[in-house]
């Protein structure tokens, strides 16, 4: 079934690549009007409008948006691990730490903050949280700031879809498997060598990493009309349990 978004406005952070990229595709062939934010510089052709969007910056959120105006879906990409890798604890200097949450949870409230209103004034929204499966459990890449901000951001949909419910506005999260989508992740994975990469597609029930679009069809059912009773909530995105 063909989900159509024809008269939807959506903003989409992180949207330069990987999973945003294709969240950004998917919508505008559902035939929404989309702006693609990010810092990173972006290669959509029209009708995508790309927009600098730095999350961390409530400055950069609430220019975009007064540029902008309203949206009726509001889709968190922007986040990561900012090329970060790696450490024993005791090792993280603070400042590594406060970035990864800057991006992905401030971020996100942030740039929620700012959607609401104007999705108060249409009568209700979509917000869909990029998470991760290292939100739920224990994170692959042994980044202790970017396991507990994934959970952060998690606790986030949760609470704002208790507030925003009366509102007419579903808030919901999309925890992806491993992708490679990024030059951290492609680095993490060839960084695992053949032998563990293998045992790592052993343990997914379908036998395969993720793809941009595995992940781009969750959010635009989420973003749909089919989701209307479905808020609060973490949809696993991740080729099965292992």
């Amino acid at each position: 079934m063909m989900i159509d978004f024809t008269g939807r406005r959506v903003l989409v952070s992180g949207a330069a690549r990987g999973i945003g990229h294709g969240i950004v595709d998917n919508f505008i062939a559902a035939g929404a009007e989309v702006v693609a934010g990010d810092v990173l510089e972006m290669d959509f052709a029209a009708p995508v409008r790309c927009r600098h969007l730095d999350v961390t910056d409530a400055a950069s959120v609430d220019a975009l948006i007064g540029a902008e105006g309203d949206f009726d879906i509001y889709v968190h990409v922007a986040g990561g691990v900012l090329g970060q890798k790696r450490r024993l604890v005791e090792e993280v200097p603070p400042a590594d730490w406060d970035a990864i949450y800057d991006v992905n949870v401030r971020g996100a409230f942030l740039v929620d903050r700012a959607v609401v209103l104007g999705m108060k004034r249409l009568g209700g929204g979509k917000i869909v949280h990029i998470s991760s499966g290292a939100g739920l459990g224990v994170s692959m890449t042994g980044i202790q700031a970017y396991a507990s901000a994934k959970a952060a951001l998690i606790g986030l949909t949760r609470q704002l879809a208790h507030e925003l419910g009366p509102f007419g506005i579903n808030v919901n999260a999309v925890a992806p498997g491993f992708l490679r989508t990024s030059p951290d992740y492609e680095r993490q994975w060839r960084d695992y060598g053949t032998e563990r990469q293998e045992a790592i597609l052993q343990s997914i029930p379908l036998r395969r990493l993720g793809e941009p679009q595995d992940i781009a069809n969750a959010v635009l059912f989420l973003a749909s009309p089919m989701a209307a009773w479905i808020t609060g909530q973490t949809l696993s995105v991740d080729g099965g349990p292992c």
